[in-house]
């Protein structure tokens, strides 16, 4: 399976995005801390940068994220706003939502090793794409781990979960309420320019 390997805190500078997007709440980049001193963006230039952006944020390759465009494309409404849907609606990224796991990246990596199932049946693909009335839960034999115990309990980390999502307090489950809209997706991307990149 291909991996973007690239340093966290260097690439969110170089998208212009704050690590606490990706889920890194104390990672940050001092070197070259004149580098944003560049010319003009070209048109071309910053279709890329927001392509790059999502692919970034998501843990997407382009192969994948080529054929996400095609699927959006083909359905109805703004080609823009079901691209971003489509990939919110990966189970990698519903786990990272659901506070199943600290960052996406990390959320793709226990998905991988099958720790949850979706409605019942372990699913170890990080890019399955959830439905509404979906429930996701931490596999039984997995609850036990140190990872999963901190998640219940007095001390759990208190999770912002988006409104198409539910949590029951203190289990290792949650529901998909409703398909994701684009405006519950917080991120700062302008999905038209990614759409006018593909349709050259």
């Amino acid at each position: 399976m291909a991996k973007n390997m690239q340093p966290i805190a260097k690439r969110c500078r170089a998208l212009g995005i704050s690590p606490a997007t990706m889920g890194y709440a104390k990672k940050t980049s001092n070197r070259n801390p004149g580098g944003q001193m560049r010319k003009k963006k070209s048109e071309y230039a910053l279709q890329l940068t927001e392509k790059q952006k999502v692919k970034f944020i998501y843990g997407i390759m382009e192969k994948q994220f080529h054929s996400y465009y095609e699927k959006a494309a083909s359905m109805p409404g703004k080609t823009g706003d079901n691209l971003l849907v489509l990939v919110e609606r990966r189970l990698d990224n519903v786990v990272f939502r659901l506070g199943f796991a600290m960052t996406r990246r990390e959320a793709r990596q226990l998905t991988t090793h099958g720790h949850f199932t979706v409605n019942g049946q372990r699913v170890d693909i990080p890019s399955y794409l959830v439905k509404a009335g979906d429930v996701i839960e931490v596999k039984e034999s997995s609850r036990s781990s140190v990872k999963f115990k901190r998640l219940t309990g007095e001390d759990a980390p208190s999770v912002l979960l988006p409104k198409w999502l539910e949590r029951e307090k203190n289990t290792l489950k949650g529901t998909v309420v409703q398909l994701p809209t684009r405006e519950d997706i917080d991120l700062p991307i302008e999905e038209h320019l990614i759409v006018e990149l593909y349709s050259k």
